[in-house]
C-alpha cells in the first residue's frame, strides 16, 4: 500500500450528490483522506465535506477532535451504502444519522440520490420510525415553544418565551418541512455544530445550507420513510460492501439479531453463500463501526488503501466562534434540545 503522504492530492468528490450508474448499484461516493492545517477541528472538516460530527469522530477514533495537529491525516467517511428501501422521496436512517433524498427523474434516466448529515432525537426523545409525508413548508418560521421544553429550560436557568420569532435565536433556522407526524419537523438550526448528533426532542435538523437547498426540491406530499438500520449491505461494480454504525443506545432490537438477519438474507442472495471467513469479516466491521463501507474479502487496511487523498477545503472564517466557544456549543447541544414543536409551528406554504 502506498503511504498516504506519498499519494497525489486530488480535488475532493462532490459532496451530497450522486448518480447511480445502474439499478443494481447501492453504494455511492468514495472514502477520502485530508491533511489538517494547524487550526482545523474535526467539526470544521465534517461540515466542509458534507459530514456530521458523530460520523467523522467514529471514522477517526484516535484523532483529537479539537487539536488534531498540523498535517494529520483524517479519514472522511464519504462513501455510503444506500438504505434497502424504495428509492423515492426522503429516507431518514437515524442509525447512520443521514438523510437520503431521491428526486423524481424522467423514465429511463439514472437515479439520483442526495445525502446529508442530520441531527436526531436524543435518548428519551427518539425520532419516530415509519412512513409519513411532507404536509407543509415554511420559510423563517415562528417557534411555538412546547410547555415541556419551556419547563426544561426554566429548570436550567434559561427561560424561554412562549413564541420565538424568526431570527438568529430561532432554533428552527430559516427553513422547515413539516411531517404528517404531529410535532415533528425536518428543519435548519441556529446551532450547526450539533448536526450529526443526538441532540433534539425528536425533530431532524440539517446544516442551514443543506436545508435551504433541500427545501427547494422537496414538494408537499413527498413521501418520507424513517428507518433505524445500523448495518447495511450493498453492491458496487460487482463487489459486496458492508457498512456498520454503532447501534443507538436505546435501540429496542438486539444488535446481534440485526446482524444475524442481515447476514442470513444476503448470504441467501449470493451465488455461493457466505463463508465462515465472510461472516467473521462482517462481525469485525460491525465491532469497529466506523461507518465506512468495507469490501468483502479485503483486509482492514483496504479502506485507507483505496481512499482518495484530497485538498483541504476548509476556509478560515474570522467571524467563526473560537475553539472554546465551539466546544461550549456542542456541549450545550448535547445537554439541551429545542426542537419539540406543536402542530401549529409551521404555516402551509
Amino acid at each position: 500500500m502506498v503511504p498516504v503522504e506519498e499519494r497525489p492530492v486530488e480535488d475532493p468528490v462532490r459532496p451530497n450528490h450522486f448518480v447511480l450508474e445502474s439499478a443494481g448499484q447501492s453504494v455511492v461516493g468514495e472514502a477520502q483522506i485530508v491533511f489538517t492545517t494547524s487550526t482545523d477541528t474535526l467539526s470544521d472538516l465534517a461540515r466542509a465535506y458534507g459530514l456530521g460530527y458523530d460520523e467523522i469522530i467514529a471514522a477517526n477514533p484516535d484523532v483529537n477532535p479539537w487539536l488534531p495537529g498540523e498535517n494529520t491525516p483524517v479519514l472522511l467517511p464519504t462513501q455510503f451504502v444506500l438504505p434497502d428501501v424504495p428509492r423515492e422521496g426522503v429516507v431518514l436512517n437515524i442509525a447512520s444519522k443521514r438523510l437520503f433524498y431521491f428526486p423524481a427523474v424522467p423514465e429511463g434516466q439514472p437515479v439520483i440520490v442526495k445525502t446529508y448529515p442530520i441531527g436526531i432525537g436524543r435518548v428519551g426523545w427518539e425520532t419516530p420510525l415509519g412512513e409519513t409525508s411532507v404536509v407543509a413548508k415554511a420559510r423563517d418560521p415562528h417557534w411555538y415553544v412546547p410547555a415541556s421544553v419551556r419547563q426544561e429550560h426554566a429548570e436550567l436557568g434559561d427561560p424561554l418565551p412562549a413564541v420565538v420569532p424568526p431570527g438568529p435565536d430561532n432554533p428552527l433556522g430559516h427553513r422547515v418541512l413539516k411531517l404528517d407526524m404531529p410535532g415533528y419537523l425536518i428543519h435548519g438550526t441556529n446551532q450547526p455544530y450539533g448536526v450529526g448528533m443526538r441532540v433534539s426532542h425528536g425533530c431532524v435538523r440539517l446544516y442551514p445550507e443543506n436545508i435551504e437547498y433541500l427545501y427547494e426540491l422537496v414538494d408537499i406530499g413527498e413521501p418520507v420513510t424513517i428507518i433505524n438500520e445500523p448495518y447495511l449491505m450493498g453492491r458496487l461494480d460487482g463487489e459486496l460492501y458492508f457498512e456498520a454504525h454503532a447501534p443507538l443506545e436505546d435501540d429496542e432490537v438486539d444488535p446481534a439479531d440485526r446482524l444475524d438477519l442481515l447476514v442470513e438474507r444476503w448470504s441467501a442472495e449470493t451465488e455461493y453463500g457466505f463463508s465462515a471467513a465472510d461472516v467473521k469479516r462482517v462481525h469485525q466491521v460491525a465491532d469497529d463501526a466506523i461507518g465506512i463501507p468495507a469490501r468483502f474479502e479485503r483486509s482492514a487496511d483496504d479502506i485507507v488503501a483505496r481512499a482518495r487523498v484530497v485538498h483541504n477545503i476548509v476556509e478560515p472564517d474570522e467571524e467563526a466562534p473560537t475553539l472554546a466557544e465551539v466546544r461550549e456549543m456542542i456541549d450545550e447541544a448535547v445537554r439541551t434540545a429545542d426542537e419539540d414543536v406543536e402542530d401549529d409551528v409551521v404555516q402551509s406554504k
